[in-house]
């Protein structure tokens, strides 16, 4: 077998798993809202190696009471222990509540520019909040793009983004 075969015959079983993944996800997730009694439909996406799930609703729905980006972060966590339980491999999937994934995103997104601009006019670094890795992922790629360095510092919880100009 090629190594070109070999490669298209490891992303297609990647694939699978975190399809599975995915799915294994979306059931726990179902059990969740109708224990509460929250109304919501289940995407599942396969994104960047990752299984995501996005949990939304139309018109008068009462999603909003688990939208919260914490519990949203309790809930992905939750989510990925059954994940992980049933399949025994760690899981790295991204849960999204109402869309309130894409507003951190945004959220960050301006807080970061401003930090930016300030980084620009001072010509000093600026360390940010703690924050999940996958935000420091989103901070770091604003980041870069405006063509500064970031560097994460601490660990833990303390686990930060040190925004510095570019020498």
């Amino acid at each position: 077998m090629t190594e070109e075969l070999k490669e298209t015959a490891v992303e297609e079983t990647s694939a699978k798993a975190l399809e599975e993944e995915g799915d294994i996800a979306a059931d726990y997730l179902e059990e969740l809202l109708d224990i509460f009694d929250l109304d919501g439909d289940i995407d599942i996406d396969v994104r960047q190696g990752r299984a995501y799930l996005e949990v939304t609703a139309n018109g008068d729905s009462n999603l909003g009471l688990i939208s919260d980006p914490e519990t949203v972060e309790a809930l992905q966590e939750l989510t990925r222990l059954a994940v992980q339980v049933k399949t025994t491999n760690f899981s790295r999937l991204i849960l999204d509540v109402g869309g309130s994934r894409q507003a951190r995103v945004d959220e960050l997104t301006r807080i970061v520019n401003k930090l930016i601009a300030k980084v620009k006019d001072t010509g000093e670094a600026v360390p940010m909040k703690p924050m999940s890795s996958y935000e420091r992922k989103i901070v770091h790629d604003v980041i870069s793009s405006a063509g500064l360095v970031s560097e994460s510092e601490g660990e833990g919880r303390d686990r930060h983004i040190v925004i510095k100009p570019t020498q």
